[in-house]
């Protein structure tokens, strides 16, 4: 924690309005807030959360570096998913949390160049400060489709037909953490502890919390004072989105595991994580509202909570196999010759996407469908929907 850098002075004072905000709820909650509501108040607190204030997130400046930010290969490989989709239903393209707005960027490109144009590109982004970062990226890089591109404040209605994309954005869906005591699952809160925030259990046990997490800790012989965290939000998004998917395919990528490596007895401290300047830590409380607070994803929760809105698994796979699949080394092939600088660079953020040290197999890529037959693109080399 001593070789984090410091926030700057403006930053810090941003912070701490959030701090007073959070304190505010804290008096009025009793004192101690469910970590769910504070960690939805870290990354989205209007004008305050990570992802609300206007800081720096992305790439060499910021606190991480995505695949759409690491190479354009990463949004050329997914346009050749989304153009099968595409040719056989037609319709749109929504993306959910579209960060830079690079991956909207690559990816029209090249579905331009296959002539798998959708008709619209819907951007679904909470941030108002992002959202002013995408329209000015696309707006500048991709001058010519950007009338394609519309900002929505909510899903569409129903009758949806096309692709819906997700990367990244489980991860930073608010989770609930809880402990296990070998016969009961205890809620994990917030509360104030001097200056700072820590842990603390809550009086107020959850129900729905309980009654997800009891089975699993008993299935998989968890110790007492396992400790992890479940996304209980999931459920209900997935089907918000099969409410309005009449005919396509929702493509989640992020990094995580099936349920029986998530809540493994060795990982017993869960996946909670924190982002800051390219750093990784474990301490939720630095800081509130200056890093970024992720949780890993338990894809067989995507999975079930596919199902059971009504959705088909239809393929599950590492991040490597799906790039691969979808035509990662004719992309290498047509980089220009070994000998030249552009060969070499390209070969590198290739080598980050799907090495398995880099973000190969600890990222994953699920695609939920409705209305749609056939092997999709990205799945047929290996698909992995066994293991969940």
């Amino acid at each position: 924690m001593t070789a984090l850098p410091p926030p700057p002075a403006e930053a810090l004072a941003l912070g701490e309005r959030l701090v007073e905000q959070i304190r505010g709820e804290l008096r009025e909650c009793g004192g101690a807030l469910p970590f769910s509501r504070y960690m939805d108040l870290c990354l989205y607190s209007p004008g305050l959360g990570y992802y609300s204030a206007g800081l720096q997130k992305f790439g060499a400046n910021g606190d991480f570096v995505t695949a759409p930010e690491i190479s354009p290969l990463f949004g050329r490989c997914l346009a050749q998913a989304c153009a099968g989709v595409l040719q056989d239903c037609g319709g749109d393209v929504l993306e959910f949390g579209a960060g830079s707005g690079r991956l909207a960027v690559d990816l029209l490109k090249e579905l331009a160049s296959l002539d798998t144009l959708p008709e619209r590109y819907l951007v679904l982004e909470p941030s108002a400060e992002l959202r002013d970062r995408q329209q000015a990226l696309i707006g500048s890089d991709l001058p010519r489709l950007a009338a394609r591109v519309e900002w929505l404040d909510r899903l569409p209605g129903a009758g949806f037909h096309g692709v819906v994309l997700a990367n990244e954005v489980l991860d930073a869906m608010p989770v609930e953490r809880f402990r296990w005591d070998g016969e009961a699952v205890r809620r994990l809160c917030v509360h104030e502890a001097g200056e700072r925030f820590d842990w603390a259990e809550c009086a107020v046990q959850s129900l729905e919390l309980s009654a997800a997490v009891e089975p699993l800790c008993r299935e998989y012989g968890l110790a007492p004072g396992y400790e992890s965290e479940i996304n209980l939000m999931l459920p209900a998004w997935l089907q918000g989105i099969a409410d309005v998917l009449g005919q396509g395919m929702l493509l989640l990528a992020d990094y995580g595991y099936p349920r029986r490596e998530y809540y493994h007895p060795q990982r017993e401290r869960g996946t909670l994580r924190c982002h800051y300047r390219h750093r990784t830590h474990e301490d939720p409380f630095l800081w509130p509202g200056l890093q970024d607070v992720t949780a890993h994803v338990d894809f067989t929760a995507v999975a079930e909570a596919g199902v059971a809105a009504g959705l088909d698994v239809a393929g599950y796979t590492t991040q490597a196999a799906f790039l691969i699949d979808c035509g990662l080394e004719r992309l290498l092939e047509a980089a220009g010759g070994p000998d030249s600088v552009d060969w070499l660079q390209t070969v590198q953020q290739a080598k980050t996407l799907i090495m398995p040290g880099e973000m190969g197999e600890s990222f994953k890529f699920i695609a939920l469908t409705r209305g749609l037959d056939g092997a999709l693109p990205g799945f047929r080399m290996q698909d992995m929907r066994e293991r969940l």
